[in-house]
């Protein structure tokens, strides 16, 4: 199916509610998932996305570790997409990002601002 593209601009906020863990691809011999492209290990993460008076929590994958992103942190997102996905009768919606990031790490980083 296809993946669909996610503008978090029009987020008001984009809060870490579940730090990162890897995400494991075999339950009984835990070994854990590795992106195909990258080689990294598969990290996923709760995020809480804000906007207006409504959020919504979603549990985001991204190829390697999301350095200094901790619970309750603000964070930037790159490239989310979600894709559409069912098997053996089960379905739902799987959201990826190229990047997840600290703003207050970018924002302390080369004087970048910290634009999602």
């Amino acid at each position: 199916m296809a993946s669909l593209p996610i503008d978090t601009t029009k987020y008001t906020g984009i809060i870490c509610a579940v730090p990162p863990a890897p995400r494991v691809a075999n339950r009984e011999t835990g070994q854990l998932r590795v992106d195909r492209e990258t080689g990294k290990t598969v990290y996923q993460v709760g995020l809480c996305l804000m906007a207006g008076t409504s959020a919504d929590v979603v549990n985001v994958s991204v190829a390697g570790e999301p350095a200094g992103v901790q619970l309750g942190m603000p964070v930037a997102v790159r490239d989310l997409v979600a894709t559409p996905w069912e098997n053996d009768g089960r379905h739902g919606i799987a959201f990826r990002a190229a990047e997840i990031r600290s703003l207050s790490a970018s924002a302390t980083s080369a004087g970048k601002g910290a634009g999602q």
